[in-house]
């Protein structure tokens, strides 16, 4: 009886082994993750900054360009 119980453990300690192996793997793995996504919402903040700003630029440029326009007409 003895003999069964020790050849079910040692059939059941790779399985343990895999299974603690996985669990170091994604802990080790969570905060890579987290600094990826933290530096993939660095860049989007970036590209909508200057998203903003081309917006805003193109937006005065077109303002001037009317102004000018309109003066030339006046004259």
């Amino acid at each position: 009886m003895a003999d069964k119980s020790a050849n079910s453990n040692f059939a059941r300690e790779p399985q343990r082994r895999i299974a603690a192996m996985t669990a170091i793997g994604m802990n080790a793995l969570n905060p890579i993750m987290h600094f990826q996504v933290s530096m993939l919402r660095m860049c989007a903040d970036s590209i909508e900054r200057f998203a903003g700003d081309y917006k805003k630029r193109l937006e005065e440029t077109a303002t001037a360009v009317e102004e000018q326009s309109d003066k030339e007409r006046a004259a």
